[in-house]
């Protein structure tokens, strides 16, 4: 839902929706994923951190990237622009807070607000195993600030594997 569409709800009904989502236990709230890929760790690892590679995967089928930066380091920074195939823009920035080449990254990620503020932060955290040439991903994001974030993340996160997979089938 863009913000545009959420700024018209009433205040009864933010109310309600943050008591539903307070009522959600935490575990609820958590999104847990793995990928194979038929790729080396660290090159997996490397497009997950280098900013011209994220520029070519990055995102849902059918969305374009519009800027990728990225400092990945303990304290290094990232934000990133996409613009949806109905047009819209969406912006997230965060802030790595592990990179352990090749094996792990975690990091604090929020989409924006129109005017750049953050909306509601996340941790995701990707390890990365290598197995006779291939890679295991497994991806853990929490705590969403609800039960529907977590689903439409799910979706959003299942697509940009699917992107990734393709792209490092052609490097």
């Amino acid at each position: 839902m863009t913000e545009r569409r959420m700024t018209g709800r009433s205040e009864a009904a933010r109310g309600e929706a943050a008591e539903g989502a307070a009522a959600e236990r935490p575990a609820e709230r958590v999104l847990i994923l793995e990928r194979e890929y038929d790729a080396p760790r660290d090159l997996v690892f490397k497009v997950w951190t280098d900013a011209a590679h994220l520029a070519r995967w990055w995102g849902p089928k059918g969305f374009e990237v519009l800027s990728w930066k990225a400092d990945a380091r303990p304290g290094g920074r990232f934000r990133f622009g996409m613009r949806s195939p109905e047009g819209e823009q969406h912006w997230a920035h965060g802030i790595y807070h592990e990179v352990v080449a090749p094996e792990r990254l975690v990091f604090t990620t929020a989409w924006e607000l129109a005017d750049g503020s953050p909306k509601h932060e996340t941790v995701v955290t990707i390890t990365l195993t290598e197995r006779a040439g291939k890679t295991k991903l497994h991806f853990h994001q929490a705590i969403f600030d609800s039960k529907t974030a977590r689903d439409l993340h799910r979706g959003g996160w299942n697509s940009t594997f699917e992107n990734l997979a393709d792209y490092l089938a052609g490097l």
